[in-house]
């Protein structure tokens, strides 16, 4: 990641002239109050991917990706070309629709876009749920210039102002979405399709979109999230040049083991060591929960009054108030005090806090693409980007998890960094159902235009929309799901409108909402409440787990109420239960494999890291995993399949389905009271039959109401989307088949 971009010349006279220097072709087809605007600036060049995006989305012909490293001028590389079209369009109304994952980013952009916009004489307009009310009733009087929102708002003014939208988005010539990788494979990013289609269908005409974005892999699957009807082609630009050195060091520290009935506390030393090369300066440091978040901010922040020097460290996570978040975000902003953020993935995406000194994570990172975000926020203004890994690994007990004895965290981080390097990051999701969102959408239209006929609504958002996984015939039992729960009723004439169910939904402003946050599961035992854990994916009964310092086995799963009733558990070898992860990658999980073959810890690991690692190494060696996939323990099988989460789980499914006892978490299975005879035989009758359908497999789940308006599809339909999002029953089935060849 060494190197740096040479810049290219635009032919910009210096700040504050008018040279005649002949400029490139693009650059001369701006605007000339656009160009201005870049002269004012001072720029002596433009950035890589400035000069890739001029022209095509210039020409307006195609839908056009941008991806560059953040802060690589991707917004400029955008609304530079958007803000020409704007000023050359004879159509009335908003002619620049930006769209936002975050309203902190769009406030942010506001104050941003207000020059160059203003450049060719057109507002701009941040639109959300906290943003001026004096904006956008000039808005709603006058429609012009550039409208910056989030998709919620956009579905709010969709929903009950369609007249006006159809005036308003009359004039659109560019939609352009930033931070589309946080889109991509979400309902939140479906409802965004969704939302688009339904924009054109309502104007009459097709608009071209940019998306930007620092992260994206599998580039043709990111132009079908785009645009999935396929009317206009597009035009993929990505700038490979970080514009920085980066720094690494990974710094390993022993958990020590807790007393019983609590967590085990922080490592005293990496506590003292983040507080020691932190301060003074500002920083991001993230964490994988928002519990790890609040005790390391707590600690540090004593550690501080203990030294009796200001505190430096604060929080920040989804569940604190907006008001502490913006706080903080203002004295990153403001950088006239040194300041870290203990944090979650709230900071991954652009909120302009400016550059910071360097990256921490605590813990081990689930996603490639999810720690090069995180990254983008150091290496600003030419330093090298600076990266620090906290690794912790607990102590080992005979009684040890093998995911622990092995120091998986640890080979994890050496994987998802080794990826990192090599610019490898994980491809968009794809085969996805999105049926909660389709539940949101259809009551959505159906509000709109107040009623539509049944093919109407299927032409519009699966035929030619976002949903098209769903054909006319499951749609028609979505529908008839509605109707019972009297979300719809049909009239006379065929036409759908809503229910008294549906009417008190769509009232509601959380309606607006597609996304839910990782159901929250209470944790009880004999009436007593133990703690809540987020979880995607809860424990099957009889898979025992290790919360708060204690072994536990899960009794049963209430779904209707987010119960798991737990039990004390003796001895053995659970795994700790962590929730609000993402899911680990196929390729990352294959990558760990290798690093433990590879034998040697990377060359940015210190001493304690080192030796950690070569602990687990040596433990893999000595166990036989490089031979197989089946390690032998005191009262259990311990399976390795080194495939993604989805296939662990699908792998684990098809097990149970043949009554033996499995466990399985942090990508390892585990087969209690079964010998390996007994687990290969039961693996060749699983080969013999049928691979099961994903929804035949999901019927073993007690839970899948997982997404916001799942309780409204259809029982069959609804396992069927679960298990496309979260199984890869091909994968473990493959896996499985190569079981049965090892020694």
């Amino acid at each position: 990641m060494k190197g740096r971009r040479k810049p290219r010349k635009t032919g910009c006279p210096p700040s504050g002239s008018e040279g005649d220097v002949e400029a490139s072709e693009g650059f001369g087809r701006l605007a000339e109050g656009v160009r201005r605007w870049v002269w004012r600036q001072g720029w002596p060049s433009l950035r890589e991917i400035q000069e890739m995006a001029l022209l095509p989305v210039l020409e307006g012909k195609e839908d056009v990706i941008l991806s560059a490293a953040t802060a690589g001028g991707k917004t400029e590389a955008a609304f530079l070309p958007a803000c020409t079209r704007m000023a050359e369009s004879p159509l009335p109304g908003i002619a620049v629709l930006y769209i936002s994952p975050l309203k902190a980013l769009i406030n942010d952009q506001a104050r941003r876009l207000e020059s160059l916009c203003g450049s060719v004489g057109f507002p701009v307009t941040p639109w959300h749920g906290d943003a001026p009310e004096g904006g956008k009733n000039a808005l709603r009087k006058d429609p012009r210039g550039v409208l910056l929102i989030t998709p919620e708002s956009l579905e709010s003014l969709l929903m009950n102002s369609s007249s006006w939208c159809r005036e308003a988005f009359g004039g659109l010539v560019d939609v352009i979405v930033d931070e589309f990788h946080a889109f991509l494979g979400t309902e939140r990013g479906c409802q965004l399709q969704s939302l688009l289609r339904r924009i054109e269908f309502l104007i009459g005409r097709t608009v071209p979109r940019v998306a930007l974005s620092a992260t994206l892999s599998g580039m043709e699957i990111a132009a079908l999230a785009l645009r999935p009807e396929k009317t206009l082609p597009c035009r993929i630009l990505v700038s490979e040049g970080t514009g920085s050195e980066l720094l690494l060091q990974v710094r390993g520290y022993r958990l020590p083991a807790p007393r019983r009935g609590e967590r085990a506390p922080l490592p005293e030393g990496m506590v003292n060591d983040i507080y020691r090369l932190l301060r003074g300066d500002s920083h991001l440091l993230f964490t994988n929960s928002r519990s790890r978040t609040e005790e390391l901010a707590a600690a540090l922040s004593a550690l501080s009054e203990k030294n009796f020097v200001p505190n430096e460290f604060f929080p920040h996570h989804g569940s604190l108030a907006p008001e502490l978040r913006r706080s903080l975000e203002e004295r990153l902003q403001k950088k006239d005090l040194p300041t870290t953020a203990v944090c979650t993935s709230t900071l991954e995406l652009g909120i302009d806090i400016g550059s910071v000194a360097s990256i921490g994570q605590v813990e081990e990172p689930s996603t490639v693409s999810g720690l090069r975000q995180r990254l983008g926020r150091s290496g600003r203004r030419g330093g090298p980007a600076v990266l620090r890994v906290f690794a912790e690994e607990p102590e080992i007990t005979p009684d040890s998890h093998p995911a622990d004895f092995l120091r998986f965290s640890l080979v994890q981080t050496a994987a998802v960094l080794s990826l990192l390097l090599e610019k490898w990051r994980e491809p968009p999701r794809k085969g996805l159902y999105h049926l909660s969102t389709l539940v949101q959408q259809t009551l959505s239209v159906i509000a709109q235009y107040g009623g539509v006929r049944a093919d109407q609504l299927w032409t519009l958002l699966c035929g030619t929309g976002p949903f098209s996984m769903v054909g006319r015939n499951d749609y028609a039992e979505f529908l008839r799901g509605l109707a019972e729960k009297h979300a719809i009723t049909q009239l006379e004439d065929g036409r759908l409108v809503l229910g008294t169910g549906g009417e008190l939904l769509t009232d509601r402003y959380t309606f607006f909402t597609a996304f839910a946050s990782p159901a929250e599961y209470r944790l009880e035992h004999g009436g007593t409440v133990l703690g809540t854990v987020p979880l995607e994916i809860p424990p099957a009964p009889g898979q025992r787990i290790l919360f708060a310092g204690r072994a536990w086995k899960c009794v049963s799963v209430i779904g209707e109420t987010k119960t798991i009733l737990l039990r004390p558990s003796a001895g053995g070898s659970p795994p700790r239960l962590s929730g609000g992860t993402a899911m680990v990658h196929d390729t990352v999980r294959r990558r760990m494999k290798e690093v433990f073959l590879a034998g040697d810890p990377p060359s940015y690991f210190d001493r304690t890291a080192a030796a950690l690692f070569r602990e687990g190494a040596g433990r893999f060696m000595a166990s036989g995993l490089g031979e197989t996939d089946i390690l032998e323990g005191r009262d259990a099988l311990h399976l390795f399949p080194w495939r993604g989460d989805e296939a662990v789980e699908a792998a684990a499914m098809l097990l149970r389905r043949k009554k033996l006892k499995v466990e399985a978490l942090r990508g390892v299975i585990t087969v209690r009271e079964c010998g390996r005879m007994a687990l290969l035989s039961a693996v060749k009758l699983i080969l013999s039959e049928p691979l099961p359908e994903g929804e035949d497999l999901a019927a073993d789940v007690p839970d899948t109401e997982a997404e916001k308006f799942d309780p409204f599809v259809p029982e069959k339909l609804r396992r069927r989307g679960w298990a496309a999002r979260h199984l890869d029953a091909a994968g473990a089935a493959e896996w499985l088949s190569g079981l049965t060849e090892q020694k």
